[in-house]
């Protein structure tokens, strides 16, 4: 192993640090110098067969990695974990979720759904399904409005084909009622909110049949919730509480006075109103159209 670091450090710099104990084999390594690296801490064991090469620090893809490499060639990241490794939902997996062509029983943090044929698409250096394949597995756990939001994001980073994700939905399988579904309600707008709050507006605007305004946008060097350009009609999320800092109360004031010398009407409203009193929001922003 002294004479083959080389070899390995190459390897393992490709994936995270990290090398399986089958690769190592395949670089002529023995169990004997497998067991030298062990003992004199150039190896340190991740995962039954996952070393980590000359460091034991962890990171999210070293343990994406891990967790690929334990599970066997062929494995790829899959169903919640897949989608939030694409980008497509905000929210970090409760555990690291894999398909594999292989039989491999799931353990604690990792999650096998085995036997799987899918074909495996490279994203960010680790793989995943192709993305209508991986957005069918989301629609198995997600709910509606998860997945209608993972249908913006995937558009807006052009990974969608409405075709092909129709084309994977079929009876019987899994999920497909629910992605057709959330195909059928599709809001691009979803993709570029930056909070619940935000995403609150778009839905309450969608029930209550109001044009989707524009979300997170720059008007005249200010930061804009939602804008409804043509109408000159500005809306403002103030947080779930209402409560503010006076000097944010005064810098909000200010702006608002500026953005009314130039024609624009701003609405301002917290959390509770939406939860509560949304058919009144509805009807104050509808006339304010």
């Amino acid at each position: 192993m002294r004479s083959d670091k080389l070899r390995i450090g190459r390897l393992a710099g490709n994936q995270f640090g990290l090398v399986a104990r089958h690769q190592l084999m395949r670089l002529g390594i023995s169990d004997g110098e497998i067991a030298w690296g062990l003992g004199s801490g150039y190896l340190t064991r991740r995962l039954p067969g996952v070393y980590a090469v000359g460091h034991s620090a962890s990171s999210v893809e070293a343990d994406l990695t891990g967790a690929l490499l334990w599970a066997g060639p062929g494995a790829m990241l899959s169903h919640a974990c897949g989608a939030w490794w694409l980008g497509l939902t905000r929210r970090p997996p409760e555990a690291i979720e894999l398909s594999t062509p292989r039989h491999c029983r799931s353990r604690r943090g990792i999650v096998v759904h085995g036997r799987s044929p899918l074909e495996r698409r490279w994203y960010s250096d680790l793989p995943t399904p192709a993305v209508p394949d991986l957005l069918l597995q989301l629609a198995t756990t997600a709910n509606r409005d998860e997945l209608r939001k993972a249908l913006a994001e995937a558009e807006y980073r052009s990974l969608l084909n409405a075709g092909e994700l129709r084309a994977v939905c079929g009876r019987g399988r899994p999920g497909s009622a629910n992605l057709k579904a959330a195909l059928a309600r599709h809001l691009p707008q979803l993709a570029v909110t930056r909070s619940e709050f935000e995403r609150r507006l778009l839905y309450l605007c969608e029930k209550y049949g109001l044009p989707i305004p524009e979300c997170d946008v720059r008007l005249h060097g200010f930061q804009i919730d939602a804008l409804w350009r043509e109408q000159k009609l500005i809306v403002e999320l103030d947080g779930e509480s209402g409560h503010a800092p006076w000097a944010r109360i005064k810098r909000d004031h200010q702006r608002d006075l500026i953005l009314r010398r130039e024609g624009f009407t701003t609405l301002r409203y917290v959390w509770d109103q939406f939860v509560y009193d949304g058919e009144l929001v509805a009807a104050d922003i509808a006339a304010a159209l």
